[in-house]
């Protein structure tokens, strides 16, 4: 830590922390990649410490500019988010820190209310550095510190959007920066948003975890981008929501994803795409069938999406037919439902209504007034 003791020396030394920092990771996989990978792990604990300071002196913000530039002029924020599964464990940990620290950094002079310098930079310049940081899912090496970064930069509505616009190199999508997209463009389901559907049923435990809380913080941060993305790609997301989460074999994954379901569908910023949802019979059928789960919190958080349907006072002639046709069943069913609930007022009182609904409803179905929303 003896460089912080010469300003001249930790000016030099910041100016130059980039450049050797990329040569190293850029001879990862030539000879002497353990060595290089050494070399490397130095000088991202010095940039780590350029950013926090130490005991002795604390960061200055000419010296974390300097770096942040270095960073943004030697593409390494590209470069460290692509490679971060290669590093050391505790080269991971600082790469980690490095991001969090660069994508807050603002100069001093500069209004709070301003994007972050890098940040700026990568939303509308260098969006692969937010979609190499996703694909950090891919290796559970990586998934942690690229996932709590991911969560850190998801605040901004910029940072969602490419994720969520992503779509390859097609023009439109969000390869060229947040300004390019064209959000009134279906997507075709091939960008790395959608990849998250296979890290979150597919991956490792810790891997499926992370991802899945990313992965719920992007659906539900930014009340008009996402709803607006949901309407557009709505018969592509619920068609992969529904077959892979909601009916995943993993018992969390099942868990967490039907509970989700339902927070989206219940928030008001979203009711174009819940009413959308519950005109669907087909959707009516998969989340019947959660109520006759062998897990009762499968059956439980399946309740909370059924009761939307039912307590839809428009309901579509294919959702009444279906409750309709079932109706001694279901009335039968619910009476019994998770009976041992005894202490959960509102559930009893929910079920109740639910009954009530059902048992009234006419002998047969009714064109509701409402036009339902099948252009979604």
């Amino acid at each position: 830590m003896s460089f912080f003791f010469n300003r001249n020396r930790v000016r030099a030394n910041t100016q130059d922390l980039s450049k050797q920092a990329k040569e190293h990771v850029l001879k990862l996989d030539g000879p002497g990649g353990p060595a290089k990978a050494e070399e490397l792990a130095k000088v991202l604990a010095q940039m780590k410490l350029v950013l926090q300071g130490t005991g002795e002196a604390e960061s200055s913000p000419e010296q974390v500019y300097q770096l942040v530039q270095g960073l943004i002029e030697e593409d390494l924020l590209f470069l460290l988010a692509q490679n971060l599964a290669r590093l050391p464990f505790e080269s991971r940990k600082d790469t980690q820190v490095i991001f969090s620290y660069v994508f807050r950094f603002r100069l001093p002079a500069v209004s709070p209310k301003s994007d972050p310098v890098a940040l700026s930079y990568v939303v509308n310049n260098r969006p692969q550095v937010l979609l190499e940081l996703c694909r950090g899912y891919d290796s559970k090496e990586s998934a942690t510190p690229a996932g709590t970064v991911l969560r850190e930069v998801l605040k901004n509505e910029a940072v969602a959007a490419i994720i969520l616009y992503d779509d390859g190199e097609e023009p439109g999508s969000s390869s060229k920066g947040v300004v390019a997209i064209d959000r009134e463009r279906p997507q075709s389901g091939n960008g790395v948003f959608w990849r998250f559907f296979d890290w979150i049923d597919k991956s490792s435990f810790e891997v499926a975890a992370d991802a899945f809380t990313t992965f719920r913080e992007l659906l539900t941060k930014h009340k008009e981008l996402v709803p607006r993305y949901l309407s557009i790609n709505f018969d592509l997301f619920f068609e992969k929501y529904n077959h892979t989460l909601v009916q995943s074999s993993s018992y969390v994954t099942k868990r967490q994803s039907i509970k989700l379901l339902g927070e989206l569908l219940l928030d008001r910023s979203n009711y174009n795409v819940m009413t959308a949802y519950v005109d669907r019979g087909e959707h009516l059928k998969i989340i019947m069938n959660l109520l006759r789960d062998d897990r009762k919190m499968v059956q439980y958080e399946g309740f909370h999406v059924f009761k939307v349907f039912v307590a839809n006072p428009h309901k579509s002639v294919a959702v009444q037919k279906i409750l309709l046709m079932n109706r001694d069943k279901l009335l039968n069913f619910l009476s019994h439902f998770l009976e041992d609930r005894t202490d959960d007022e509102q559930f009893i009182d929910e079920r109740e209504f639910l009954i009530k609904q059902i048992r009234n409803m006419p002998s047969q179905p009714v064109p509701p007034t409402r036009q339902p929303n099948h252009g979604m």
